[in-house]
């Protein structure tokens, strides 16, 4: 059987000071680490003796959320650049008001793009697809993925075998600080038992 924790990383700059996320390197708020810290406390009082492998984006906002909850797992992280957010082209380093007033075209399947630059969700699927195909193929039976909204979107609708062209339709996007929890039993079936959950968060 094989358990994977999906953590989508906790409040950051880009929450609160109207800018875009995507690539931009936002560092987490105060509360931010505050939420970090209590997802790693409430995790580790439950997975007591259990071994885990961690993987992040290497995105500083990801990479705090991370380094807080391997502290309480005492692991290493191993940061992976297909656990990216989804790139946004020129919008990056842009206000949301930026991206509104200037987005090329609006989002209406997975093919679209808002800049011509950017990614659209179907890019995102194929980019992180390997990352998904290589922790199926893992032996270790314990994995946390810390990543972002989009990204984690993505990889929740790849573990339900829904197929990329459910995204036109259909979206598995959590909150900030959301922990979902994804199971691979013995049988091949893959069920989630917890779908971003913010208890965590508190």
């Amino acid at each position: 059987m094989k358990n994977i924790i999906t953590i989508q990383h906790t409040q950051s700059l880009q929450h609160i000071n109207g800018m875009i996320g995507s690539w931009t390197d936002w560092e987490l708020t105060e509360k931010g680490k505050i939420q970090a810290k209590n997802i790693g406390m409430k995790l580790s009082s439950e997975y007591q003796n259990k071994t885990f492998k961690l993987y992040s984006s290497p995105l500083k906002r990801s990479l705090q959320t991370a380094e807080i909850v391997a502290e309480h797992f005492d692991v290493d992280i191993i940061f992976d650049d297909l656990l990216k957010e989804r790139n946004l082209g020129s919008a990056v380093g842009k206000s949301v008001a930026w991206f509104r007033k200037n987005m090329q075209q609006e989002e209406h399947t997975i093919d679209d793009r808002y800049f011509d630059d950017a990614e659209s969700r179907r890019d995102l699927w194929n980019r992180l697809l390997p990352f998904y195909e290589r922790i199926l193929d893992l032996d270790d039976e314990n994995i946390i993925i810390v990543s972002h909204g989009d990204t984690l979107s993505v990889f929740n609708a790849m573990w339900l075998g829904l197929g990329v062209e459910f995204l036109n339709t259909g979206n598995l996007h959590g909150l900030a600080g959301g922990v979902s929890f994804l199971h691979l039993k013995e049988n091949g079936k893959k069920t989630i038992s917890g779908l971003n959950d913010t208890y965590y968060l508190r």
